[in-house]
């Protein structure tokens, strides 16, 4: 992760030489894969690195010497006259290279890569940076500019990044290696978490689809007065709040039909066709419905027996009727690579908790201003899952959240 950082920084280093100095001259546009016969793309060139020896070269820059030390007898010689050293420069210059082996290349490689391992993609781009990289900081160092101030102090702040970074890794590397006792005991103390239950849940919509208003062109035409406002707005609630109780008897009704033993499915075709929706009517099947799949508000439905139908839950979104189906519970080899997650993130959190209160920062807000930088150190570590956003309107909700229709395509799957 770190080390990918250090990557960036190097293409972006060379960007600007990369960049036109005026137009920028047109580029061909990316070639198309190549397809077989049957349409599909054909497989790219085999790789065959794995042949090159380690001593082979794999790059070779001409007119960059590599560094050499400087022997101490030689440091100490008397510097010779300048003709004589222009003439000595001259005649080593076409004779210079730089010499890159495949394991050197690959020490180099792997160093950058976050993961250790080095990918085609990286090696090409790793390769196209490297001469360039190197015929600059060669260059650099002639015109005097690794003695300068400004490159000592970036030098210094990039070894602590670069320490910061290793570190991390580290501590991640650390917080991966769980022991299968922990992932045992995790389960152990956590069976409700990996419950599993198959259901059949009917949506009752909550409101009906409003009905086209039908009057004569002219009246709709005609500028309404205050009062017949007034009376619109009082027609319009009486007749929502109407079609609201209709709903909520509707899925009073088909509540008790289901309690009875009908179609879970037939139920929900006619709750849809009542509530004039004009969309399919979405499946009832839950598979593998865990605990944290629905709202704490519809929880109460885990505690029916196979067979047993719950009482009406209503929400903003509508009315839900929850038939229960099976329950099990998920083997431990099947939870595992979960376990480990949840677990690799609790130890990277503490980690990375305990080494930040190790430290307190004082910060200048004259200098800084208000709500100086450092007042909250960041707490780096694996990312959870992400909660789905907000459903939009005429799609379903999540299903931990039911707040409108269900999904109309299949089942919902956790």
């Amino acid at each position: 992760m770190g080390k990918s950082w250090t990557l960036c920084v190097l293409l972006g280093a060379l960007a600007w030489g990369q960049a036109a100095p005026s137009a920028a001259p047109q580029t061909q546009p990316p070639l198309a894969p190549a397809m077989n016969q049957k349409g599909q793309q054909a497989p790219g060139p085999a790789d065959t690195s794995g042949s090159v020896p380690e001593s082979a070269a794999v790059i070779t820059v001409k007119g960059v010497c590599s560094p050499q030390p400087r022997p101490a007898a030689q440091a100490t010689a008397a510097k010779p006259a300048t003709g004589a050293k222009t003439a000595q420069s001259s005649a080593t210059a076409a004779d210079c290279k730089t010499v890159i082996t495949k394991a050197e290349f690959e020490k180099l490689a792997s160093g950058l890569s976050p993961s250790g391992s080095i990918s085609p993609q990286l090696k090409r781009q790793l390769g196209g940076m490297l001469p360039r990289v190197i015929a600059m900081s060669n260059q650099a160092r002639k015109e005097g500019m690794d003695k300068t101030d400004e490159y000592r102090e970036t030098v210094k702040f990039v070894q602590m990044q670069v320490l910061a970074n290793e570190l991390q890794r580290k501590l991640q590397t650390e917080a991966q290696n769980i022991p299968d006792a922990d992932i045992q005991k995790y389960y152990d103390e956590h069976k409700g978490d990996f419950e599993q239950y198959n259901l059949d849940r009917l949506f009752v919509p909550r409101m009906k689809q409003n009905e086209p208003d039908l009057k004569d062109e002219s009246d709709r035409n005609e500028k309404p007065t205050e009062d017949q406002i007034k009376a619109k707005q009082a027609a319009d609630k009486a007749r929502a709040d109407a079609n609201e109780q209709a709903m909520a008897k509707l899925a009073d009704d088909l509540r008790a039909r289901a309690a009875a033993g009908e179609d879970f499915t037939k139920l929900q075709k006619e709750a849809f066709e009542a509530a004039g929706m004009k969309i399919e009517s979405p499946s009832v099947s839950l598979a593998n419905v865990r605990r944290t799949g629905l709202s704490p508000s519809h929880a109460a439905v885990f505690g029916l027996k196979p067979g047993e139908v719950s009482q009406v839950i209503s929400d903003n979104g509508g009315h839900y009727i929850y038939k229960m189906k099976s329950e099990s519970e998920l083997p431990l080899d099947q939870a595992k690579n979960e376990i480990h997650s949840r677990l690799q993130s609790e130890r990277t959190r503490e980690i990375m908790d305990k080494l930040n209160s190790s430290f307190k920062v004082e910060t200048n807000e004259a200098y800084f201003g208000p709500g100086a930088p450092g007042s909250t150190p960041p707490r780096p570590g694996p990312g959870g899952m992400g909660r789905p956003a907000g459903a939009q309107p005429g799609t379903p909700p999540p299903s931990s959240q039911p707040q409108g229709p269900p999904s109309t395509q299949g089942s919902d799957k956790h």
